[in-house]
This record gives structure tokens, C-alpha cells and sequence, in this order.
């Protein structure tokens, strides 16, 4: 039997949540059908992020989408709350901090001005001034920092079921079945067919299927730049505490860490191949991780691992950044994926992006427009720098 609906959004993640809350609380009066095939969302992208929301970005899209983002998060409890239940999601703003070496302080230099521009209260620190922030950090091979205060981090999975509630309050459905594949006809979305034969009509589709999306796509041979790749976090304790509790930390070398409550989380953008994958290892932390952290901290030197896991990054293959929009070449078909680790802090701009496109035709709020499949054949790749 065929079943009918206005809007599907493949993926019932953060990224699919949010367009659909968008879309039904900007006045979207047809039925939004979500498809999720990860009920307990075990291995969904959003519960296993870091949880960073920052607004340094090197790109003028991406610092416009943060600033957006780390606004609505800021009001997110009361704005997504359902029957009188706020929508808790632990954002501490404890700031975001990229330690500079003597390579890449101009860098930051510049990206502080680009982002002032639009609003950012970020500030260059110097060697010195990192100490006010941690004041056990090691600082001889460093010449400072770009510190911005608004940032910090959130519980993930908080922030995607506050956005799951609140969608269902407002009429979305969620299906926990898979999709098979696209189904299209004369260059239009008809709709999607299941795994377990079901078909749903619908003139639109949209594919947030994170690590996923690519392998939908492939399905009806529209293949797009985005390869899984694995990351790795490791929760860690330590003897003796630190004085403050941590801003977002990135190392030079790209190792990142942070406090989680009592403890701290720790990870690093490790090259692998492209895949599913959710095994994680203690010897990356004590190879790869625990040599660097012990040299930057050396209340790190006497760390205990508590837990670790694995997540997927939907890893933009040209310039990783997302891809948002409709695709040129089937009509009813919009692409919100290739995050690249950004999704979780980009999603309350990504959805009312294309609340906006698919309900009006054009970017109203931000224009977004720059993250549009096209720029891969146009040659307008938005390179991003600050890639965590």
C-alpha cells in the first residue's frame, strides 16, 4: 500500500529534527514524515559529538550559522520546552580556545577581524593572558590564543531530543524504519520506498542522513562528496583537579579537550580510512593523545581512562563544509549533510534555512546559499581552516 505525505526527511537526527520543527513552527501546515532507522539513536552522529558550539569559524558562512546557532542554544530550554518541561541541555559557556605555536599566530590574527565583523567577541591572548584562562597550561612553545567567551559545549543527545519532542508536539511523525532508496520520476521526487517494502509519496525529500546520505544518494546515482570517517573521544580523569574548569581546548598539533563533568573528554582528527566504524581504542589515547596532553597540562600526566567512543563524521571530501540546498538535477530532493563535525552546532540555522527555502523559495534569515551543491561544479568552494 502506498502511504502519503507532504515532506520526508531521511535521517531523524539533529540536522532532520530541527528542519522539521522549523518548518512546522514557521507555519508549514502539511505533514512532515521523518525516517529513522536507529530507534535508540545508539549510533546516531549527534549523541556521540564532542558538543562544542563555537563561533570561530575562518569563513564568513560559517561564522554567520554559529552566531545564529549559539543564539537560539542560549534559549533553547524554554524555546523547545513541552508542557511546561524545559528542554535542559547543559550548555556552559566556558569559551572556546585555539592555542597559537609560532606558525599559525598571524592566522588567527586575521581570522579574530573576520570574525568581529559580524559580532564575534573573540579575542587574540597572549602567551601570558592564557594563564588567566588555565592556569596550569605549559606556554613556552606557545605565542597565545583566539579565545571567544560566548562558546563552549552541551549535552548532544539533549539538545536532539529536545528538538524530537518538540516536533512531535507539533505534529511531525517519526517512522523508525529504513529507506532503501529515492523514488523519482521525469527529474522529480516522488517519494521514498522502505526496507520492508513500504512505500511513501511525497514531493519532497530531504537527506539528512549523515555518514549515511552519501550511500542514499548513490542509490539514485546523484553521488555526492561525503565519506564517513571515524572519530574517536576518550573520557579521562586526573589526580589532581584543575584550577578552572576548561574552555573547549585545541591544541596545535589538533588535539581537543575539555571538562564533562568531573572528568574531561579528549580526541584528535586521526586519519582513516573511509567507513562505518564504532571501535575505539586505549592505545589512541595513550599513542596519540595522552603525550600531547601531558606536555600542555601536566595535571594530565597522571590520567586514568574512564570510557571512550566512536563516532562518524560526515567528512566533506572538497572543502568540508556542509552541503544545504536543493540538487540541480532532481527536483524535490534537498541535500542537508556533509557536516564535516560541524552539525550538532550548525542545526537551529540549517533548519531554518530550509524552513525558509522549501516554504518560500529563498534564504529570508541567512543565506545560505553559499553551501549549495552547485559550488562543486562552479568551482566556489568555501574552504574552512578551523577544522576541529
Amino acid at each position: 500500500m502506498v502511504k502519503k505525505t507532504d515532506i520526508i526527511i531521511v535521517g531523524g537526527g539533529v540536522i532532520g529534527s530541527s528542519i522539521a520543527f522549523n518548518l512546522l513552527n514557521d507555519g508549514f501546515e502539511g505533514e512532515i514524515t521523518l525516517f529513522e532507522k536507529d530507534k535508540t539513536y545508539e549510533f546516531a552522529s549527534t549523541p556521540r559529538s564532542a558538543g562544542g558550539i563555537r563561533q570561530l569559524f575562518t569563513t564568513a558562512i560559517n561564522i554567520q550559522i554559529s552566531r545564529y546557532s549559539l543564539k537560539k542554544y542560549v534559549t533553547f530550554a524554554e524555546d523547545m520546552a513541552v508542557d511546561a518541561e524545559k528542554a535542559e541541555i547543559d550548555f556552559k559557556q566556558n569559551g572556546y580556545l585555539f592555542l597559537s605555536s609560532n606558525e599559525n599566530r598571524n592566522q588567527l590574527m586575521k581570522q579574530q577581524q573576520l570574525q568581529a565583523k559580524y559580532g564575534v567577541p573573540s579575542k587574540v591572548l597572549s602567551s601570558e593572558e592564557l594563564r588567566t584562562i588555565i592556569p596550569e597550561l605549559h606556554i613556552d612553545d606557545l605565542q597565545g590564543g583566539l579565545y571567544c567567551r560566548e562558546d563552549g559545549y552541551l549535552d548532544p543527545y539533549s539538545v536532539m531530543q529536545g528538538y524530537i519532542r518538540k516536533t512531535k508536539q507539533l505534529g511531525g511523525v517519526y517512522q523508525y524504519e529504513e529507506v532503501e532508496t529515492i523514488i523519482h520520476e521525469r527529474n522529480k521526487v516522488m517519494g521514498v520506498s522502505l526496507k520492508n517494502g513500504e512505500i511513501y509519496h511525497a514531493p519532497i525529500v530531504i537527506n539528512c542522513a549523515g555518514p549515511w546520505a552519501p550511500a542514499l544518494s548513490e542509490t539514485i546515482g546523484l553521488p555526492i562528496p561525503v565519506v564517513p570517517l571515524k572519530r574517536q573521544i576518550i573520557q579521562f580523569d586526573i589526580s589532581v583537579p584543575l584550577t578552572n574548569e576548561l574552555p573547549l581546548t585545541i591544541d596545535p598539533t589538533g588535539v581537543y579537550f575539555r571538562h564533562e563533568g568531573k572528568f574531561l573528554i579528549t580526541g584528535y582528527s586521526e586519519k582513516v580510512k573511509p567507513g562505518i566504524d564504532f571501535k575505539w581504542s586505549r592505545d589512541f589515547f595513550y599513542e596519540r593523545l595522552w603525550p600531547v596532553l601531558s606536555h600542555r597540562v601536566p595535571n594530565f600526566e597522571n590520567a586514568k581512562i574512564i570510557r571512550g567512543w566512536a563516532g562518524m563524521y560526515s567528512h566533506n571530501t572538497l572543502d568540508q563544509n556542509a552541503i544545504i540546498g536543493g540538487h540541480p538535477e532532481l527536483q524535490g530532493y534537498y541535500l542537508a549533510c556533509g557536516f564535516s563535525g560541524h552539525g550538532m552546532q550548525q542545526a537551529p540555522a540549517v533548519g531554518k534555512g530550509l524552513s525558509e527555502l522549501i516554504r518560500t523559495g529563498t534564504y529570508e534569515t541567512l543565506d545560505l546559499r553559499p553551501l549549495c551543491f552547485e559550488r562543486f561544479a562552479n568551482n566556489k568552494l568555501i574552504v574552512e581552516e578551523a577544522i576541529v
